[in-house]
């Protein structure tokens, strides 16, 4: 028996009540990202159920689905990558991750300038790839880090290979997590992120490095491989986990990698296992840069190779298709919106049709615990009885 948990990072369903707190009124990832091209192609997203949960242009609802389908609430503060992906493991925060809208606070700019002997350049939020193409003529004649934050709780700190080896970028970042941790900021990850090249086409490279939080309780990633259950992260799971609860982890280049990758874990990974699995470019290339063509796109595409992922289930498995916040790519905004997610369920022992709203992500940890039988969570409500019939389980 394996359960697969898909994210598709940001693509969220709608407005949470309190989204006003966050600014993110009207925000509604699949509704207006299917709006503004005139509709979205997911024939086989449509057949588990998608379209009965919204109003989807070109996704119509069905009257025979092959899935259950409900959308989750997130009841941790926040919108960010790390919340979202924590609490859908079992733990819901009291205290959100620190943000930094207006760059890094002078003092611990001044006490990573002094612990690494580089001045720092940037400390704004910005995107990765505009930054360095930005500043990256300065990096290089003077050896300046460059560091800024995004959307997400992260410090990042880019520095071209020839000017400092990515070893060294890793020291420096190390650095920066123990004084960010000091000093009592809450900051998810801190991101070393090498880049090569020549201005103004560079490049970032494949050795980008996570330093992360630990997860700040048990999640179901803990009680899994306790038991000896092992858990296969494919895309950035590893990281936003600080590998802890991660039997073995296959970094990702994009959606399509993810896609392949998580076909080969399918093929070779046969026991009972726990298969989590992150698709970052809705989010990082299409929600944040405010394209919506690009969004839909990668929906399409993802939609076309779900049949690959369907055909390798085993008579045992369960697929989760979910997602971990909204990052709406039509309004003005080009950050990540407070909005609530599909969930949508698929596998021979799984009863087609609707089923009770979740009120939080963590619904979605503490039913995989029961299906393994390694739980309770501390949070959650499993609907396992919900969507597997007795004689089923």
């Amino acid at each position: 028996m394996r359960a697969i948990v898909i994210v598709l990072d940001s693509v969220g369903i709608g407005a949470l009540p309190d989204a006003d707190l966050y600014g993110d009124e009207g925000s509604n990832t699949l509704v207006n990202t299917a709006r503004a091209v005139g509709g979205l192609k997911l024939p086989n997203l449509e057949k588990l159920g998608l379209g009965n949960l919204a109003d989807i242009e070109g996704v119509k609802p069905t009257e025979s689905p092959e899935g259950a389908y409900t959308v989750m609430k997130e009841k941790s503060p926040g919108k960010d990558t790390t919340t979202g992906h924590w609490e859908i493991a079992g733990i819901v925060l009291e205290k959100p991750f620190d943000l930094f809208p207006n760059g890094f606070p002078e003092e611990l700019i001044k006490a990573f300038e002094k612990a690494t002997g580089r001045a720092v350049i940037g400390n704004k939020p910005a995107s990765g790839t505009e930054i360095i193409k930005e500043l990256g003529p300065v990096h290089e004649k003077t050896g300046a880090l460059i560091v800024y934050t995004s959307a997400d709780s992260v410090f990042q700190v880019a520095a071209k290979e020839e000017i400092v080896p990515p070893d060294e970028l890793h020291h420096y970042c190390k650095i920066a997590r123990k004084l960010i941790d000091e000093m009592g900021f809450k900051v998810a990850r801190v991101i070393a992120r090498p880049f090569t090249g020549v201005w103004p086409n560079y490049i970032r490279t494949e050795r980008r490095k996570d330093f992360s939080l630990d997860p700040e309780g048990i999640t179901v990633l803990d009680l899994l491989t306790r038991k000896g259950i092992p858990v296969y992260g494919v895309g950035k799971i590893g990281d936003i986990f600080n590998y802890r609860g991660i039997t073995e982890n296959w970094k990702t280049k994009d959606n399509m990698d993810g896609v392949d990758k998580t076909l080969s874990v399918l093929e070779e990974k046969k026991e009972d296992a726990f298969i989590f699995v992150n698709l970052v470019d809705f989010d990082m290339k299409y929600g944040h840069r405010n394209d919506p063509e690009g969004y839909a796109k990668a929906l399409e595409a993802f939609d076309q190779r779900l049949p690959e992922i369907i055909e390798r289930l085993e008579t045992d498995d369960i697929l989760f298709i979910t997602a971990d916040h909204g990052c709406d790519p039509t309004t003005p905004s080009t950050d990540h919106s407070r909005e609530q997610v599909p969930l949508l369920a698929y596998g021979s022992r799984v009863k087609p049709g609707s089923f009770t709203e979740r009120e939080s992500f963590a619904d979605l940890g503490q039913t995989i615990a029961e299906l393994f039988e390694v739980g309770p969570l501390d949070n959650g409500v499993s609907f396992l009885k919900e969507i597997i019939g007795e004689g089923q389980r």
